[in-house]
């Protein structure tokens, strides 16, 4: 046999072999799911959130509290003691159950304590903070503080972010505790006052107490995070619920160069200006790696594989990893789930139209990928900006969060997604990077199995609406978000994956 056939023969083999695999792994990838029935109106536990109900009407008026914060430190104080007096006036019957202890934490978070009749079984924390960003009345339809309801969604800042997360476990709760039923695993539930300025206030001095009480290990962790959504990941028809189950980093740089003032009709060869804008462009115009296959959205996915009109591709990762990268890459929404993303935020520079700038300085936001760290985003600026005039120093940072599990024994996980299928039946869930920031790295320490995900249903349109103009959420959604909790204390209540919430049941 000649040369020329063997390498044909090597060659074929090889194409044999990759065909092969592509094709088993495309007909064989799946997930498993138990099987759960849907929550219904029917159900005797079902929590029913109507117009006309009690329920709908605590929610509106906790809406209509003006809880804002601006910066760390910075909150409405007066607001937000009177949320946290609301809530405990509106919630008599859980306030003074035998089976909770509840506590004002740093004047204006809450903290309440579940006491479970099992010393065996690890606590869990459900979390959610009752401030909310800055609203500008003049750009909504509505009062942002009026709560109004118009086509059966209710409008107001804090509706989605995340006033519905918090009065969401408060009925879920109210209900559990009428019930009379001490849970078998005891749990807490953490309310932080500033979220949307890191939780320096609250959520650090939450977490503090509680690790001085002895809390060092949880069974797993539920703040807000993802969402339930619909057309808006490219090529899928079906609902689809995202939990996080890790958190990007970030990294604030400062860059600056400095120079020496001068008369403008004398200039230098290089102005600080066209440095540092050579600098910002090297940044942008080499955007860090790729690091698909190495974070969380390989599970999501392979998870979605099954539901994606390109179900080869997703399902054979290993092969077409480049090919999807580069697809990725060209939309903002997607390109951030795959990589570190360099956003140059603010540029300052010159004095007078005729003076030559004594400095100019660059601020530059990355959103770090869970498979990289802070230093090797500032060693890659390093070696992109290749120019000692440019100085770059650390404004502030933090380290990405570690990927919790998600696998199909994996108590935590399982536990919250079976509960978004129990209330939205039809619906795909899978793991998912959460591109923002909340408090929840407080509380890291405590647990590795920390999951992310708001019971909010989403269609196109809706993204814009956090943080944005016209909040808001239907009469429908919150009543899911209700439920959903109340399921997260049931199924979250044995010692191991088990549905033991039967509907029908009490």
């Amino acid at each position: 046999m000649t040369l020329f056939k063997k390498v044909c023969l090597v060659l074929s083999i090889i194409l044999f072999s990759i065909i092969t695999i592509v094709i088993i792994r495309t007909l064989t990838i799946n997930t498993r799911d138990l099987a759960v029935s849907e929550c219904s109106p029917s159900d005797l536990d079902f929590i029913e959130v109507g117009l006309e109900s009690k329920a709908l009407q605590r929610f509106r008026d906790a809406l209509r509290i003006q809880t804002v914060s601006r910066q760390p430190h910075d909150y409405n104080r007066n607001e937000l003691a009177q949320l946290v007096q609301f809530i405990i006036s509106a919630y008599p019957e859980l306030h003074a159950s035998p089976l909770i202890e509840y506590e004002t934490v740093a004047n204006l978070s809450l903290l309440y304590t579940v006491r479970g009749s099992n010393k065996q079984l690890r606590p869990y924390l459900l979390m959610a903070h009752l401030d909310v960003v800055p609203a500008e009345p003049g750009n909504w339809d509505t009062d942002p503080f009026s709560a109004e309801i118009k086509d059966g969604f209710i409008y107001g800042r804090g509706s989605i972010d995340f006033k519905h997360g918090v009065m969401g476990i408060l009925e879920a709760l109210n209900f559990y505790v009428s019930l009379g039923k001490q849970p078998e695993r005891g749990f807490y539930v953490a309310f932080g006052h500033d979220e949307e300025v890191s939780g320096l206030d609250g959520a650090k001095a939450i977490s503090d107490a509680l690790w001085e009480r002895g809390v060092h290990k949880l069974e797993f962790l539920l703040d807000e995070g993802l969402t339930v959504t619909n057309q808006i990941i490219q090529g899928l028809k079906e609902q689809t619920a995202l939990i996080g189950v890790s958190e990007k980093g970030y990294l604030h740089l400062e860059l600056k160069v400095v120079g020496e003032p001068g008369h403008s009709s004398m200039p230098p060869p290089e102005s600080t200006i066209g440095i540092l804008a050579t600098a910002v462009s090297r940044l942008e115009r080499n955007p860090l790696p790729s690091m698909l296959g190495y974070g969380p959205e390989r599970d999501m996915f392979e998870h979605l594989a099954p539901h994606l009109p390109f179900k080869m591709v997703m399902a054979n990762l290993w092969l077409f990893k480049p090919v999807v990268s580069w697809l990725m890459s060209k939309k903002p929404v997607t390109n951030a789930i795959i990589r570190t993303v360099t956003a140059v935020t603010m540029f300052q520079a010159g004095i007078k139209l005729n003076v030559n700038a004594p400095e100019a300085t660059a601020y530059v936001n990355h959103r770090i990928h869970p498979a990289q760290s802070v230093a090797e985003v500032i060693e890659y600026d390093r070696r992109i900006i290749n120019d000692d005039r440019v100085k770059i120093r650390v404004v502030s940072s933090m380290e990405p969060h570690s990927i919790s599990p998600s696998g199909e024994e994996d108590f935590g996980y399982q536990t919250v997604k079976n509960s978004i299928r129990q209330i939205w039946n039809r619906t795909l869930v899978a793991p998912g990077t959460m591109i923002g920031n909340t408090d929840t790295h407080h509380y890291l320490r405590m647990s590795s199995n920390v999951y992310r995900f708001s019971p909010t249903v989403m269609y196109p349109g809706d993204t814009q609406r956090f943080h944005g103009d016209n909040e808001r959420i239907s009469v429908k959604n919150y009543e899911q978000a209700v439920n959903f909790y109340y399921h997260v204390m049931v199924n979250a209540n044995k010692g191991k994956i088990n549905l033991s919430h039967s509907h029908g049941e009490l």
